[in-house]
């Protein structure tokens, strides 16, 4: 049994976006109908050729919180860790697999600023492949360097997320 969370980087994997499809039909049938607007696949799983922790992240854009709340049990049934907002005001998050997660959600009003920026970054990636193979690099040495310590690991990862978010939004808003 695994009491430490492992961090490791694989190379793009083509089950990463079957596995997406598969959840995000779970999940939809297990929420509220009329609250759910969109459900998106973001993170590195979602940038063909991007190297990642295999952990599929998941955005969920809703109309109220409240009701998604009220849908927490669902989530449950699904396999899912509720953790409320988890350190991100208005976020709800949801961890599946234990320690060596396999899904991560984020539900976030529709619109959001938060939504604004995932899609962006996502979006940015898929378009520019000199910076995704940049980042896949600094992802998998970040993994070497972190001694499985995921607070060095987003350290280390940083510089380049913040550079490339702020690029992100002016090249997809402006």
């Amino acid at each position: 049994m695994i009491t430490n969370r492992i961090i490791e980087v694989s190379d793009y994997s083509e089950s990463w976006e079957a596995d997406y499809q598969k959840e995000s039909s779970d999940i939809a049938k297990a929420l509220n109908q009329t609250n759910v607007v969109a459900i998106h696949h973001i993170g590195s799983t979602s940038v063909i050729g991007l190297a990642a922790k295999p952990i599929i992240d998941i955005l969920i854009e809703v109309h109220s919180l409240a009701v998604l709340d009220s849908d927490s049990e669902n989530m449950t049934e699904l396999g899912y860790l509720v953790k409320g907002e988890f350190g991100i005001k208005g976020r709800r998050y949801f961890q599946k697999g234990g320690v060596q997660r396999s899904h991560q959600v984020h539900a976030f009003v529709k619109g959001s600023e938060e939504v604004k920026r995932h899609i962006a970054f996502r979006d940015y990636l898929r378009e520019f492949k000199t910076i995704v193979n940049e980042y896949g690099s600094i992802k998998k040495q970040a993994a070497l360097e972190c001694n499985n310590d995921i607070e060095v690991y987003m350290s280390l990862k940083n510089a380049f997320i913040k550079e490339h978010e702020a690029k992100a939004l002016l090249w997809k808003y402006s």
